[in-house]
């Protein structure tokens, strides 16, 4: 029999590792945040020619309070309408793409899965390329590529739900399904490449490659709005998706209706991807790497690593941006070719660090 000392003892001890635990992942909450922080002051203050903080203060201020900075018109205009845009920018989309990829990671329990491996930046690059070699587009005018990029994305997304319909839409057959899909989107987006004119192959190949530099202030607040409305109904699901990461039988015996949680959660991450892709290009390895970066840090509970794999994201993508415009400055390089780069030796030493410990 187990005497009350050694119970006491043993409550203790677990007490003090989930202090232990909690305290690790509010420093690593607040860590995140500083480093966004730095990396926004950094990101607007650096250029073609720098501009000290306390300048950028008294533009930010004067936006605010609309009052005048003292500021020379050609200095706020640099500030308020491409820069801060543009590190802003970087911020929402690398934070959507962060909980896109632990979302599709966590419901389909694939440490692969993500808005590129899933197909969808490929949908989304066969209706761009769409209205850009073929000029078919849902709306006319400069909004059509745009427009059409969202369109193939949820196209993609809508086939991968679709044809997995038919098998309870098991992880397995849903993540085959995408790999087909983004074989078969990238095969024809590359069929019309090879029969369109150089300028419409080099801006196909510019939007594939990612870029912030379109960045402004409409982009920023409709990509903001779908991230906090997609983001605030993913984790009203988190508990239920941990259930998830324990299999499809274990959370059906639990009372968790698993295909009806898979799907809406999975259309909610396709959503938010959709609207950032059809902004800002498709940009890989932000989806895949972040949420294993914090999964190695706070552990896979999906009410702190959801909200954490997005502020990483954010980070990644903002740090990506400011080496992609300012490594061999004045020439930008597509921040999408710098995630790659940034993207390949972190997951590679994801991948050694699990096998070093065993792990699947």
């Amino acid at each position: 029999m187990i005497d009350s000392m050694t119970l006491d003892n043993d409550r203790y001890r677990i007490f003090k590792q989930y202090q232990s635990s909690l305290a690790a992942k509010q420093l690593f909450l607040w860590g995140l945040v500083i480093a966004i922080a730095l990396f926004t002051c950094l990101g607007t203050a650096v250029g073609v020619f720098d501009i000290p903080v306390s300048q950028i203060c008294r533009a930010i201020a004067g936006k605010i309070f609309q009052r005048p900075s003292g500021l020379s018109p050609l200095t706020e205009h640099i500030i308020i309408n491409i820069r801060l845009p543009r590190i802003l920018l970087g911020l929402v989309s690398g934070c959507g793409l962060g909980i896109a990829g632990t979302v599709m990671q966590g419901v389909l329990r694939n440490p692969m899965a993500s808005p590129y491996t899933l197909g969808i930046s490929s949908g989304a690059s066969f209706g761009a390329t769409l209205a850009i070699v073929l000029n078919i587009s849902l709306i006319p005018g400069t909004w059509g590529i745009i427009v059409n990029a969202f369109a193939g994305a949820m196209l993609c997304a809508l086939l991968i739900i679709g044809i997995s319909a038919g098998k309870n839409a098991t992880p397995v057959f849903m993540i085959l399904t995408g790999i087909a899909l983004m074989f078969l989107f990238s095969a024809t987006t590359t069929l019309l490449q090879y029969f369109a004119e150089d300028e419409a192959v080099k801006q196909v190949v510019f939007w594939m490659v990612g870029s912030l530099g379109t960045s402004d202030w409409m982009k920023i607040r409709v990509t903001s709005l779908v991230l906090a409305v997609t983001s605030v109904l993913i984790f009203s699901q988190s508990w239920q998706m941990n259930i998830l990461g324990y299999g499809d039988e274990t959370a059906t015996s639990l009372g968790v209706p698993v295909k009806r949680i898979r799907i809406v959660t999975l259309l909610l991450s396709v959503f938010l991807t959709s609207t950032i892709v059809c902004f800002v290009g498709t940009i890989g390895f932000i989806g895949l790497v972040a949420p294993h970066i914090c999964r190695m840090v706070i552990g896979s509970d999906n009410k702190y690593l959801i909200p954490m794999a997005g502020l990483s994201g954010g980070l990644l993508l903002a740090g990506a941006d400011l080496l992609s415009a300012n490594i061999i400055s004045p020439v930008e390089i597509p921040v999408g070719i710098i995630t790659a780069y940034m993207g390949v030796p972190l997951f590679l030493l994801i991948i050694v660090r699990k096998l070093g410990r065993g792990e699947q």
